[in-house]
C-alpha cells in the first residue's frame, strides 16, 4: 500500500491534543476524517509526537497508507481544503516508501517554548504564550539549561503518568535566548518523556526569578524526585518546531 508522509501546522488550542479522544476533538481525528472524505478511505495516522492540548506544531509530521497512489500534491490540497474548519494545515505531503515509521524512524525532536515576559498580559498571542508578568533572567536561565546537557535520569521532570519504559533520555540542546519581550527556549532531543519539555521551563522560571541558582535547577535533576520539580509551565506557550529523520 502507498504511504505517505505529512508535516502539519497546526494551533492546538481548540483540541484535546494529537491523539484521538472518545468526547473531544483530536488533531488526530481532524486529520483522519479529511483523508476519509477526499480518499473514500477509513485510516490511521501515526506521528511523530502525541503533543498534549493547546499545545501547537510548526513541524508535526504523520504518516498514513492508502489503498492507490495519489500525487502527494493533490494530497496536500485536498487535505487543506477538507481541514478548512479547523486550524491545521498540510504543509508538505510527500511519498515515501513502506518502511518509514513518523514516530519510530525519527533521530530528533525539536520544541520550542514562548515565554512573554513584561507587565501586560497577550492579546493576540494569548494562547501561544506563557505570560509570565515578573521580570526574568534569561542569561542565568541559559546558563541553567547547560547544566542538564546529555544523557540523564529526567524522572525530576516526568509527568507521574509518563508511559515510557525509562526515564533516562539524552538532552542534545537546551537554548534559552531572550529578544525583547519574548524568551524563546528550545529543546532538542531523540525523544521526550511525558510533560519533560514543560517542567524543564517551570523550573528554569524560578532559576530566571532568582529563586533557584543554576546549582539549584541540576540538584532538581540529580534528585530524581518528581516533587523536586517546580510547577509544570502551561501547554499555550510550547510548539513541535520540527522531526529530523
Amino acid at each position: 500500500m502507498p504511504r505517505y508522509k505529512l508535516t502539519i501546522e497546526y494551533d492546538g488550542t481548540p483540541f484535546c491534543g494529537w491523539q484521538r479522544q472518545a468526547d473531544r476533538m483530536s488533531v488526530q481525528q481532524a486529520l483522519e476524517e479529511a483523508i476519509g472524505r477526499f480518499s473514500g478511505e477509513t485510516v490511521t495516522t501515526q506521528a511523530a509526537g502525541r503533543t498534549d492540548a493547546g499545545v501547537h506544531a510548526l513541524g508535526q509530521v504523520a504518516h498514513f497508507d492508502l489503498g492507490k497512489e495519489w500525487d502527494p500534491f493533490r494530497i496536500r490540497e485536498a487535505l487543506n481544503y477538507h481541514l478548512k474548519p479547523y486550524p491545521v494545515v498540510i504543509v508538505e505531503a510527500e511519498a515515501v516508501p513502506e518502511t518509514f515509521e513518523a514516530r519510530f524512524s525519527a533521530t530528533a525532536r525539536h520544541y520550542e517554548y514562548r515565554i512573554l515576559n513584561r507587565r501586560a498580559p497577550a492579546a493576540i498571542e494569548r494562547n501561544q504564550v506563557w505570560h509570565v508578568p515578573v521580570k526574568l533572567d534569561a542569561s542565568k536561565m541559559h546558563e541553567a539549561a547547560q547544566r542538564i546537557l546529555g544523557q540523564h535520569d529526567f524522572t525530576t521532570f516526568r509527568s507521574s503518568e509518563c508511559q515510557a519504559n525509562s526515564p533516562i533520555r539524552t538532552l542534545d540542546a537546551f537554548e534559552v535566548t531572550g529578544d525583547g519581550e519574548i524568551i524563546a527556549i528550545s529543546a532538542s532531543a531523540r525523544s521526550f518523556l511525558h510533560h519533560q519539555v514543560r517542567s524543564m521551563v517551570g523550573s528554569l522560571k524560578l532559576v530566571g526569578e532568582g529563586k533557584w541558582s543554576p546549582d539549584d535547577f541540576r540538584a532538581a535533576l540529580d534528585a530524581a524526585d518528581r516533587k523536586r520539580c517546580g510547577a509544570m509551565a502551561p501547554a499555550a506557550g510550547l510548539f513541535l518546531t520540527g522531526v529530523d529523520y
